[in-house]
């Protein structure tokens, strides 16, 4: 019973934090366009909030790796992020905007707990034996939060403004914080039931933690495959978001479409993740990322047509391919990560991603404006090189069946 409650509160404080993170890119570009009147400016506050997550998603795992109480910092960074959207909320249109931009950054740099941070917590509250369902569960709050949290962005500022779109935002990963707090803590060195407990080596310092991590995805083959081909992946859904306002008013005859489109690309993620939570044996997780991958080229070079019916199916056949994929890039995670660099690893794919999508954003806008059906050929080009990079990292017997190695556990690390 206890394992049951420990597991629905992670659930039900991921999925707050995660929602407010989701709801606060849109509440953002809807407060700065209604304060300062410029797509532009609004637009700086939401890459300044983002564009710092690349720095910031190792340090933060390199320090939730060493905390006793991985929870408790979690927390705080949890509410130094809430605090960075108030502080913006506060400052925008009172102070000069580069200042405003300057602070999102700071706040960005926390970014990856509400997301990789939560994510590497998981085995400590759900048992060895329900991992694979506790982890089709925590996917399913991604999408739950990227269904919910720009529909809610849109509807909060209609009925009360854009800056309460800000609050509610913040009110969520507020919310959030007891569940944090309360996750379990690392294992103490005498919990083993000895009666003393060998001298602790020295702790090495964050940097070569840092280094560690980074050596750890790049040295084990199914991280390094795995990261590389989501990093790359996500450059095309980057793509395909910018792309997706055009593509409601070429097929439906309004932008405003763009978020119908949207919603029915996390419903059918969402759709597809509460299958595998609900039988997570059908989850393969090394052949998931591939062929996941190959759906997405295919659903984004269906939706280059711009036609109100394929465009929905290419939509339906995306989202229920980037749900599973999400699904099965945690799964290799968590079997392929050391304990010691779990935060990091998590943290650290989740920047990575969040960069490779940024990428894809800003290269969508300039391509679509050149070329819709254009942009999104090139990203099924992307999702054709991120499966094309897959099988590089992959050995030739591994094709037929190869079993992963880990290189920490040959060296003595005991995990």
């Amino acid at each position: 019973m206890m394992m049951r409650y420990r597991l629905a509160c992670y659930l039900a404080g991921a999925t707050a934090a995660r929602t407010g993170d989701e709801m606060s890119g849109p509440a953002l570009l809807l407060v700065g366009l209604a304060v300062t009147g410029s797509a532009s400016a609004a637009s700086a506050l939401l890459a300044g909030i983002t564009v710092s997550a690349a720095v910031g998603g190792p340090v933060i795992g390199a320090v939730l790796d060493r905390a006793a109480r991985p929870g408790r910092l979690l927390a705080a960074a949890l509410a130094a992020y809430a605090v960075t959207l108030l502080l913006i909320l506060l400052s925008l249109g009172r102070i000069p905007l580069p200042v405003v931009v300057a602070a999102a950054v700071l706040g960005g740099l926390l970014g990856p707990a509400l997301a990789g941070g939560w994510t590497a917590q998981l085995p400590r509250v759900a048992a060895p034996d329900g991992l694979p369902r506790a982890t089709a569960l925590d996917a399913l709050t991604y999408n739950l939060a990227g269904l919910a949290g720009p529909v809610l962005a849109g509807l909060v500022a209609l009925l009360a403004g854009a800056p309460a779109g800000v609050v509610v935002s913040l009110t969520l990963i507020l919310l959030a914080l007891p569940a944090a707090w309360a996750l379990p803590g690392r294992p103490s060195a005498s919990d083993d039931g000895s009666a003393t407990a060998p001298r602790a080596a020295p702790a090495p310092s964050i940097v070569d933690d840092l280094v560690s991590g980074f050596v750890a995805i790049a040295s084990t083959r199914p991280l390094a495959r795995a990261t590389l081909t989501s990093v790359v992946s996500y450059v095309g859904v980057g793509m395909l978001v910018t792309c997706t306002p055009l593509l409601g008013d070429a097929a439906f005859g309004s932008p405003h479409s763009g978020t119908f489109l949207l919603t029915v690309l996390a419903a059918a993620a969402l759709a597809a993740n509460a299958l595998l939570a609900k039988r997570p044996r059908l989850l393969r997780p090394d052949a998931t990322v591939l062929a996941s991958t190959l759906a997405l080229a295919a659903a984004f070079a269906l939706a280059a047509t711009a036609s109100p019916v394929p465009l929905v199916a290419a939509l339906v056949i995306a989202g229920a391919a980037e749900g599973p994929q999400l699904t099965a890039l945690f799964a290799i995670r968590h079997r392929e990560a050391p304990e010691r660099l779990r935060g990091q690893i998590f943290t650290t794919g989740a920047s990575l991603k969040i960069t490779g999508y940024a990428v894809g954003a800003g290269l969508g806008g300039p391509l679509a404006t050149w070329s819709l059906p254009g942009a999104l050929l090139v990203a099924a080009g992307c999702e054709l090189l991120a499966a094309v990079g897959y099988m590089a990292c992959t050995p030739p017997s591994g094709r037929l069946g190869w079993r992963p190695t880990r290189p920490w556990a040959r060296a003595g690390s005991g995990t």
